[in-house]
């Protein structure tokens, strides 16, 4: 099973969290991720699934805002889906389902209890930190998994044609692939080109603070 290279359970943590894990990342950008996915999910229903729920304040984060919206979280890491399910428990929200383990090195990787097809997914922060083929395996899941017109979103840095969008990234690059050679930013050409491929739309980028993106993939 892969890893990921960030597990949140090793940063220092509130003796009183009670199982809650915190993540600075989730404070700067939950709000600008909603920006760019709320206004469309908040008009949907049915199920959305997250990969690498990590901490799970995310998912609860938004499951909060779209009351219409089933939500599934999942991940990889047993410290993170016992921190999933203290955050959900503390928010008691009804749309907010039980995390289950999802392992997308798996090609047929398939949620279980979920009545798909989906409406969305959401996957954030991932595919830098995991191997190339955790990326094709998203891109071919959407096409099996979303229901027509339902959209895959995934936030994260990313390169343009190749090319960093700062020096940060391109740093930042290195370091991942210096550590692990499987791991790195990807190329939203090269993704979308696998879209493309498996019968979904092209990627559609927003760019976000600090360098990031929406990516945006349509099941046709």
């Amino acid at each position: 099973m892969s890893q990921f290279v960030f597990d949140y359970s090793k940063i220092p943590q509130q003796e009183n969290a009670a199982g809650r894990l915190d993540a600075p990342t989730f404070h700067r950008n939950h709000d600008p991720i909603w920006s760019a996915i709320g206004p469309w999910l908040t008009q949907q229903d049915g199920d959305v699934l997250e990969i690498g729920s990590g901490t799970g304040q995310h998912i609860v984060a938004f499951a909060r805002k779209a009351p219409r919206l089933t939500w599934w979280p999942s991940d990889i890491l047993e410290a993170h889906l016992r921190s999933i399910e203290a955050w959900s428990a503390e928010a008691a929200l009804s749309n907010l389902r039980k995390p289950q383990i999802l392992d997308l090195t798996n090609a047929g990787w398939r949620p279980d209890g979920i009545e798909v097809p989906l409406t969305a997914i959401i996957c954030i922060n991932v595919l830098h930190i995991s191997p190339w083929s955790v990326s094709e395996n998203l891109l071919s899941g959407a096409a099996r998994l979303l229901r027509p017109g339902g959209r895959l979103f995934v936030y994260g840095p990313f390169m343009r044609d190749g090319v960093h969008t700062a020096p940060s990234n391109a740093s930042f690059d290195e370091s991942l692939r210096a550590g692990n050679p499987d791991w790195g930013v990807r190329d939203i050409g090269e993704l979308s080109d696998v879209a493309v491929r498996h019968g979904l739309s092209a990627i559609e980028p927003t760019p976000m603070p600090a360098n990031n993106f929406v990516l945006t993939v349509i099941h046709a």
